[in-house]
């Protein structure tokens, strides 16, 4: 054995003998050189630092370090996790010398994130102890070790470890004597890694003893069996698929066994166990459901579904007989004929139901676009959500330790907003939002939210707008200009990665490379679309010269530039020249064998010539689409999207979010080229979709502010949420007529904290009662206009605003009088404002009314003032406006509030003030109308905190019934 096996055993060793938390490092590897056999390697601290400071960041020693420092990090313990108290805890426990120490800082940081956000019901019992883990964790074990092994980051692993636990732990214990039904939802990213997460859960759930499994998927076939395949490879492993035979003895039928002829299996990339796990003192997984199969009646006999009992006079759920028994697992699509089916062959069994610990995941629990669905859409999808949740509802009343757990990719969840969807459903339990996962590519990679950068100062360096998004406005219905450009840079950037292959990356490393055109849901639609992009790659020239004087323009004037920016280590063609050889490489590996570049997917079997099957096969293809690549379904290798919707009835905003995801070694290169002015309110689908994520991103922060205890209980439990969700998207409205959230929000608190709030009313004679009713404030402004400070990366800009001052006393009226769309927006901030117990704690306003500096600009005077700046804004869904206020004036605001550091602006830091809150007032006009807006935005002051600390209050509509989620609508 080599030194450097040596030191890696030994360390692996040590570290293994360290199960309660980390302990002195030299003692540990002394203790283990007793048992070592064969020469010891240097075991001192500077040979360690030396082999560190060295090694390649895939060295298994370092790997090792990272992945045992990143699991102390995350774990729960005295300190804060993740911070650098924790980690100083963790070196002095390791007894590590500081210039060990500082090695590790550089060469293994933790992870800085503040970890998921978890909403919880007030009572649950913190039964999956460390004890309880690390006793039962054969597959967690293994998914660990499968993931490792596939290049996932220590650090990300742990994150894992972490997250997946916060779901478990706050199931029912499977061994309890008394059932219990926990109902929760976990909240991610679009393709952000969901699936890793409830594999995770899955894994750690078997391992505590559930034994049924029941993963619903989305309602078409393709997602149901990438999910199954996924599980299969990661979870399930090679030894249970095939019952402990050899899949590669050449015995076993293709028609009976899955993945034969499976390049991933047969390259080794299929978890294997060793042998049966049940033959390694463990637990089988058997499979109620094939890659190619959904459920089915099943065909060997109910007794595929009978649990094996060590000791029959006990139930299944005691301890004795959960750990000898065999797990089952099915991979079930959200079809009502294939649930039926399921629930009738339950009904069937001879193990007693009620005896069996259950794990009910509901992948893709949204089957409508809550963002973007207007009231009828919804109402036409609930009758298909209602088909199936039932069979969920029946399902959870087979099967009282059945436990059910939603996962989605919105915050706005159908749960929150409908309680016709939710009865049953409802995550009463427990509500947990993801942290954003390193190198997922999300909304801030494509736009530029809350950047004070001026438009006219970026560069595609500081902008991720104009890095990676290209506008689409057709000059006429034939002008396909933009398409054939996405075409080209598609067919470049392929040309590019297989360039990257060839410096460093090795062969085969960009496995997939795929371009989406989504123009509408119509299948007749993507027939016309798909002969559209096989005459543009007809006329194209790829195969010769006649695209090359085309793409050398495009790499040197788009994708050089960008890639200089942000190709975080990636090779970079020095010129045009480098990646000529390539392109026809690439064009050959795009078209098919008739030379067609594409592959519809929708679901229409005349033409559907071919599914996109990413595990079988390379895909290098150009995919047009409809509902079968907007939910759930994962495009990889996705490098150029194009999106385009013709008319508004035939698509919503549901498949933007496609070109979310990681794209390691090549984000870069992804272009999303969309639509700018598609016709009606939401034209401009770049605006429309950044309106929502932000409108989802300052949900999820407000959710994080709510998750703090305070002394010990929760602020928000998962029953209140729905009226925070309603106040943000007022014009959904719930198809339930006899049922209702009990929860009503009553006030909102927000010390130091940015309030804009923007569902202004429509009607003429509304909006000029506020305009009557900002008379006070407009009178309180100087005259002379000041400059405020804002920074824009390392230097100050300012911007001219008018200041003046207001009491408290005096504003109060004003705010009281404001007309609204719906009161709900403004009703629970006011509440908060007239607090006899806050109202203490505000003594005036500062308002600014900030001045664009642009002659073209519109202007108004009022009450006698002005000229003063128009912003001009178009409102989006429903009533509610895009975001009024430009983000360069949140520091003079926040300073002056309190809430803010001083960033060197003298006039703000003057105005600061202990009881002084913030006020910002924007006369805005949308573009097709003439009459004023009086939009504002406000920072109370950060000494304005309730006596009981708490930032957010309820009451109970029906206080009889105070801790049910839903009940019964007045009639």
């Amino acid at each position: 054995m080599t030194d450097d096996l040596a030191l890696l055993a030994l360390h692996r060793a040590a570290f293994g003998g360290m199960v309660t938390g980390p302990r002195n490092l030299a003692k540990a590897l002394a203790y283990q050189a007793e048992e070592h056999g064969g020469p010891l390697p240097d075991l001192g601290e500077r040979a360690l630092r030396r082999r560190l400071h060295h090694a390649h960041p895939d060295d298994p020693l370092l790997i090792l370090w990272r992945d045992r420092l990143s699991r102390w990090d995350f774990a729960d313990g005295e300190t804060v996790p993740n911070t650098g108290e924790r980690r100083a805890a963790t070196y002095q426990a390791l007894g590590l010398d500081p210039a060990t120490r500082d090695l590790l800082d550089r060469r293994s940081p933790f992870a800085r994130g503040s970890g998921a956000v978890v909403i919880t019901d007030e009572s649950w019992d913190p039964w999956y102890t460390q004890d309880v883990a690390q006793h039962h964790s054969h597959y967690w074990d293994a998914y660990r070790a499968t993931l490792l092994g596939k290049k996932w980051a220590p650090e990300a692993v742990a994150a894992l470890d972490r997250n997946t636990t916060r779901v478990v732990e706050r199931l029912a214990d499977p061994t309890c004597e008394q059932p219990y039904q926990s109902k929760g939802l976990v909240v991610g990213y679009v393709q952000s890694g969901k699936t890793a997460n409830f594999t995770g859960v899955i894994a750690k759930a078997i391992d505590a003893g559930y034994r049924l499994v029941i993963v619903l998927t989305g309602t078409i076939e393709a997602l149901r069996a990438q999910t199954q395949r996924r599980l299969d490879m990661e979870l399930v492993g090679v030894e249970n698929i095939y019952y402990g035979q050899d899949p590669d003895s050449g015995t076993l039928a293709f028609r009976d066994y899955d993945y034969l002829d499976d390049r991933d299996r047969l390259d080794g990339k299929f978890l294997r166990h060793g042998a049966l796990p049940s033959r390694l003192g463990g637990f089988d997984i058997v499979r109620l459901t094939r890659h190619q199969d959904d459920y089915q009646a099943l065909r060997q006999g109910l007794s595929a579904m009978e649990f094996e009992k060590a000791d029959r006079f006990t139930p299944l759920h005691a301890p004795e007989n959960l750990h000898r028994s065999s797990a089952r697992l099915m991979v079930v699509k959200k079809n009502a004929s294939v649930l039926k089916k399921l629930v009738k062959d339950l009904g069937r069994i001879k193990t007693e139901r009620g005896e069996i610990p259950t794990l009910i995941i509901d992948d893709e629990s949204d089957q409508a676009s809550v963002n973007t669905s207007d009231p009828r859409k919804w109402a036409q999808d609930q009758v298909q959500r209602t088909a199936i949740n039932g069979i969920i509802s029946e399902l959870l009343g087979m099967l009282p330790r059945a436990q059910y757990v939603g996962y989605t990719a919105t915050p706005f969840a159908n749960v929150f907003i409908d309680p016709a969807d939710a009865e049953d459903i409802f995550p009463k339990d427990f509500v947990i939002s993801l942290d954003r996962p390193d190198g997922y590519m999300g909304v801030a990679d494509f736009h530029d939210i809350d950047s004070t950068i001026p438009a006219d100062e970026r560069t595609v360096a500081n902008s991720a707008g104009l890095a990676h998004v290209r506008s689409v406005r057709p000059l006429h219905d034939d002008d396909d200009s933009d398409l054939c450009t996405a075409i080209d840079m598609f067919v470049l950037t392929g040309a590019i990665k297989l360039f990257r292959e060839d410096h460093g990356l090795g062969a085969d490393h960009f496995r997939h490379h795929t371009m989406l055109v989504h123009e509408s849901v119509k299948t007749h639609v993507h027939r016309d679309q798909a002969e559209l992009i096989n005459a543009i790659w007809r006329r194209a020239g790829y195969l010769g010269s006649g695209a090359q004087a085309r793409l050398r323009q495009l790499y040197e004037q788009d994708v050089r530039p960008v890639s200089e920016a942000h190709a975080a280590g990636a090779a970079i063609p020095a010129s045009y020249t480098d990646i000529a050889p390539y392109i026809g490489i690439a064009a050959m590996r795009i078209e098919d064998s008739i030379g067609s570049p594409v592959v519809v997917i929708n679901g229409d079997k005349e033409i559907e010539q071919r599914t996109a099957d990413f595990d079988r096969q390379k895909v290098w293809r150009i995919l047009v689409g409809g509902a079968k690549l907007s939910r759930g379904f994962t495009i990889e290798g996705l490098t150029v999207s194009y999106y385009r919707r013709k008319t508004l009835a035939a698509d919503t905003l549901m498949q933007m979010g496609r070109w979310f995801g990681f794209r390691k070694n090549y984000r870069d290169l992804v272009r999303l080229y969309i639509g700018r002015d598609e016709g009606g309110r939401n034209g401009d689908l770049y605006e429309a979709f950044e309106a929502i994520c932000r409108d989802e991103e300052e949900f999820r922060d407000q959710l994080r502010l709510y998750a703090e205890l305070v002394d010990g209980a929760p602020q928000v439990t998962p029953a209140q949420i729905p009226p925070l969700v309603t106040q943000r998207l007022p014009w959904l409205k719930p198809t339930a007529r006899n049922k209702m959230f009990n929860a009503e929000l009553v006030e909102t608190r927000s010390p130091g904290l940015w309030v804009e709030r923007s569902g202004y009313p429509t009607k003429a004679a509304d909006l000029r009662h506020n305009v009557g009713q900002f008379g006070p404030v407009i009178g309180a402004l100087g005259q002379e206009q000041v400059e405020l400070a804002f920074p824009v990366e390392d230097r100050l800009r300012r911007y001219p605003a008018y200041l003046g001052r207001i009491t408290n006393s005096r504003l109060l009226p004003v705010l009281r009088e404001l007309r609204w769309s719906d009161p709900s927006q403004f009703g629970p901030d006011l509440v908060y404002l007239e607090n006899p117990r806050i109202a203490g704690h505000i003594e005036d306003w500062v308002v600014i009314v900030p001045q664009l500096q642009d002659p073209d600009r519109a202007s108004v005077t009022l009450h006698g003032f002005g000229p003063l700046a128009v912003v001009s804004r178009n409102r989006r869904t429903g009533t509610l406006f895009n975001k009024v206020s430009p983000p360069q004036h949140r520091y003079a605001a926040r300073r002056i509030a309190g809430s803010g550091p001083s960033i060197g602006d003298p006039i703000a830091d003057g105005l600061a003030a202990p009881r002084r809150g913030c006020l910002l007032v924007y006369p805005t006009m949308e573009p097709d109308r003439n009459e004023l807006v009086m939009a504002f935005a406000l920072v109370p002051p950060s000494s304005a905190i309730s006596p009981d600390r708490r930032l957010v209050a309820f009451r109970a509509k029906d206080s009889s019934r105070a801790a049910s989620a839903i009940v019964a609508a007045p009639a």
